[in-house]
């Protein structure tokens, strides 16, 4: 049996016989892991993926069954990837006609809670989160030679960018936990059934949906324009190691927009609302050369990703314009200039780079704080320099304090373009990197479309973007209201939470710097008194406020205990799985026994209430601007706007995104003919 570790339960690589696509063999996804002595492995019977994608964000539920072939009960652990910004919001044993469900408590409680249980020989389960790379499930008596069935379910807010939607079920191994990875012994096929169903509703019209990698696999079916589905089936014999992603495209040719999704079921308390401003601006291209410093992560956990890190740099090398400069600067535990400065992009310098990246190993530690350090010294103040970070994210060597990352990329005028690589990569700290400098990052999969993402890519760093954006309210008291972001690149949404005290008129302000000057933009809505139809919206709003705490923390802006009773309480409100909470489940006269209320349970029945009115009924327009007094005057940025497509260079930083997944396909390939 190969060694595995709990990240790699949810890797999900589909070598399906009747896909086209074919992956290496890989660790098993979903898989229930016995704890304790030695006994054969759980085996996974099903494993099955509902999605629904309405109104902004996803719903997703994964159901899955197991046999347990030893002749005694086992506990058992099992650990998938935590997608980012996910909230956990179900887990549910089925024991014959009987359900147990899960209520969110503090964490140390609800360990207490789950290990008397399984003393007392309960059926109990335990859901906890580890940081930013699992949640681990533990149920505490899988019974002997019998099937036992698991479910959760998980919401995930959605963006669209530059007139896309992406959503990825993260499954392949992040290979971040060297030492675990020598832990767990898994079974890695399913036997008996797979499937993952996709629906995406959009009261924008829907141009194309499209799964990659699964062309002829999938079965992609459009009801109607504003509605789609993506159905894949497969009888036993899959292999569970790769991840699944889906692209949707809106229409070209829509408006820029202002959407506002309330919900309000008290008059008596407040409301929440989740605020898409989807920007209609013109944003002009870039023409004076650039500077472009890469930053490439060769520590040890980039060990079987680093043959796609070496090909997408050396490939965009080659992109280099005649009047741009470079600077490569490698690192692990120490951080190394291969370039020893920025230097000119001439044939000559660019062959001698190549050189010096194709002997790059993967080994030791990460020490990303010295890499960054090293790549801010001697910027060229008046040239715009372009930092290409590419890494894991991992820092485990050195300074690893995020308010130390914070400062140092606050005291630079430097634009960070982070490519997060892998699932369990920490996208915490790349994205107080990336923020901290006005920059973005993107998460990288195998599985992505190279085209898409690399226009997506390439329109951002090739036209100006927005600068020093404020947003405003003005009438009703609103609180509590997502972070902006002080820059917003072509083509990207802004999402953001907010609660509000009292119905009534709102007029939202976006302010923000354009070409040297200011721009204004306004619409006016109502929020409403009462609005039940996406009490979802509820756990994404604390869910938000619980990432903006952990932040505030992490730059040293917050006391980490008075920042954790926040997120704990949170937690507990809105039945979040954290750090600081987890999800026990039990049976009625356990909870009842031990005090706990069912408000997980009343929150899951009115959340399932409403998905079944909305799955009846059309899309419901929230959309607050018209169509004559439109926010924005120009249609939102597309993949086939004409400003996307015009010629000039396609810059690095864009092409290596693409070559990173181009490369990354053909080393599996390479790897499977070996």
């Amino acid at each position: 049996m190969q060694l595995n570790h709990p990240s790699r339960a949810f890797a999900l690589s589909l070598t399906l016989a009747l896909s086209a696509v074919v992956a290496e063999p890989a660790s098993a996804g979903g898989t229930l892991t016995p704890v304790g002595s030695p006994a054969a492995p759980i085996q996974i019977l099903d494993h099955h993926v509902e999605v629904a994608i309405n109104n902004g964000f996803a719903r997703i539920e994964v159901s899955q069954a197991f046999f347990n072939p030893n002749d005694r009960d086992l506990e058992a652990i099992y650990a998938f990837p935590v997608p980012k910004s996910a909230s956990l919001s179900e887990m549910t044993i089925f024991l014959g006609e009987s359900e147990l469900n899960g209520e969110v408590v503090e964490k140390s409680e609800a360990r207490s809670l789950y290990e008397q249980a399984r003393k007392d020989g309960k059926d109990a389960g335990l859901a906890e989160q580890n940081s930013y790379l699992t949640y681990e499930f533990s149920v505490a008596r899988v019974p002997a030679q019998d099937e036992s069935k698991f479910r959760f379910v998980y919401y995930q807010p959605l963006e669209i960018d530059t007139g896309v939607g992406r959503f990825l079920y993260p499954l392949e191994d992040g290979g971040t936990d060297e030492m675990a990875l020598a832990f767990w012994d898994t079974e890695r096929e399913v036997r008996r059934s797979f499937s993952f169903h996709l629906t995406v509703r959009s009261e924008s019209p829907i141009e194309s949906v499209r799964m990659p990698g699964f062309e002829t696999a999938a079965l992609v079916e459009k009801l109607d324009d504003h509605w789609w589905e993506v159905t894949l089936d497969a009888p036993g014999g899959v292999s569970l190691d790769r991840d699944l992603l889906v692209y949707y495209r809106l229409e070209d040719g829509l408006p820029g927009r202002v959407d506002l999704v309330p919900f309000r079921e008290n008059p008596n308390a407040p409301g929440t609302f989740m605020l898409v401003i989807t920007p209609g601006i013109d944003l002009a291209p870039l023409t004076n050369g650039s500077d472009y410093v890469f930053v490439l992560d060769v520590s040890g956990s980039m060990q079987g990703k680093l043959n796609t890190l070496i090909d997408g740099v050396v490939n965009a090398m080659g992109e280099l314009r005649a009047h741009d400069r470079f600077e490569i600067i490698s690192f692990n535990s120490k951080a190394r200039n291969l370039t020893r400065g920025l230097v000119n992009a001439t044939p000559e310098n660019v062959a001698s780079a190549v050189k010096k990246i194709r002997s790059l190993n993967a080994d030791s530690g990460t020490d990303l704080f010295a890499a960054l350090k090293m790549a801010v010294k001697g910027l060229d103040d008046d040239r715009a320099t372009s930092l290409v970070l590419v890494t894991d994210a991992v820092a485990n060597a050195g300074e690893v304090d995020p308010a130390r990352f914070h400062a140092l990329m606050k005291s630079h005028d430097v634009r960070v373009f982070g490519m997060l690589i892998g699932n369990s990569g920490n996208w915490p700290l790349m994205r107080t990197i990336c923020n901290a400098s006005g920059g973005f990052y993107a998460g990288i999969s195998s599985a992505d479309d190279v085209v898409g993402q690399l226009i997506l890519a390439k329109s951002k760093i090739t036209h100006e973007c927005l600068h020093d954006v404020e947003l405003s309210f003005d009438g009703v008291r609103v609180h509590d209201v997502t972070e902006m972001r002080s820059k917003v690149y072509r083509g990207q949404q802004l999402v953001l939470f907010g609660r509000y005290s009292e119905p009534g008129p709102l007029e939202v302000t976006l302010k923000a710097s354009l070409t040297g000057a200011d721009q204004v933009y306004r619409t006016t809505t109502t929020l409403p008194s009462l609005d039940v139809e996406n009490p979802e919206i509820e756990r994404l709003w604390a869910l938000d406020q619980i990432e903006d705490i952990q932040m505030r923390i992490d730059r040293g802006e917050v006391d980490s205990t008075e920042g954790d009773d926040a997120i704990e309480d949170l937690g507990v409100a809105y039945q979040l799985v954290t750090d600081q909470t987890s999800m026990i489940v039990l049976d009625d006269v356990s909870f009842h026994d031990n005090g706990i209320a069912r408000d997980n349970q009343e929150r899951v029945a009115r959340e399932r209430a409403a998905q079944a009115t909305r799955a009846s009924s059309a899309p419901r327009s929230y959309r607050v601007d018209s169509s004559s007094q439109p926010t924005f005057k120009d249609s939102a940025p597309s993949t086939r706007g004409s400003s996307n497509r015009g010629g000039g260079a396609i810059d690095p930083f864009s092409l290596l995104l693409g070559l990173f997944a181009v490369a990354a396909l053909f080393s599996t390939r390479r790897r499977q003919a070996a």
